[in-house]
């Protein structure tokens, strides 16, 4: 069975995924982030790698065909299609003291990713110290000559999509990304898609 949900601007989302199934997340409306964190669903000690992914593709950018890998350096899910290009693994996840930190105090208040992670990562128990590099899908952050980061317009489009096979029983979170002090939603947050189902099913 194929279950798609559309996960509002702003919004937290989570699911299962069991060993086989794929994942395939829609940008509905064009240069949306999406924010995503990885675990073994029988053992949440065993998460998303940002070090042993890059390591073992010596690529700090995700596409088709990237592994990513656990901090015990075993796959927990397999990109099989990507029609954006690229994806970032290194910007993080916004918070309220990054946005103060970058932006100013009066975007204390603004609701950020991590409030996201927190809220629906505590349905599985999960608290801040499980919080690590996450991956953020669609977002646009090349890495200058200088060694220093930037982040900029998408280079995603309406109904881009990218797909993700499960090579283990994993849980996913989502933070539908809320920023609004930078390019990475177009400074206008939308919706994104969801779609778990049976491998080769496609997206709804």
């Amino acid at each position: 069975m194929t279950v798609a949900t559309d996960v509002p601007a702003r919004a937290a989302w989570s699911a299962y995924v069991r060993e086989g199934e794929q994942l395939t997340l829609t940008d509905l409306h064009g240069n949306q982030a999406v924010d995503f964190l990885v675990y073994d669903a029988h053992d949440t000690g065993v998460r998303y790698s940002v070090p042993d992914t890059v390591q073992a593709q010596g690529n700090i950018f995700l596409t088709t065909g990237s592994v990513l890998l656990s901090n015990e350096h075993t796959p927990l899910m397999t990109v099989t299609e990507d029609t954006c290009g690229r994806h970032d693994t290194v910007g993080g996840a916004c918070s309220k003291e990054s946005n103060t930190l970058r932006y100013g105090h009066h975007t204390w208040s603004q609701h950020a990713c991590v409030d996201n992670f927190l809220a629906e990562g505590a349905r599985y128990g999960l608290d801040k110290r499980d919080l690590v590099s996450n991956i953020n899908w669609y977002m646009n952050v090349p890495v200058e000559k200088d060694g220093t980061l930037g982040i900029v317009d998408g280079i995603s489009a309406p109904g881009l999509r990218v797909t993700l096979r499960a090579e283990t029983d994993v849980l996913v979170l989502v933070s539908n990304c809320p920023q609004i002090n930078n390019p990475c939603n177009g400074f206008e947050p939308t919706a994104v898609r969801m779609t778990v189902g049976p491998a080769g099913a496609g997206a709804a």
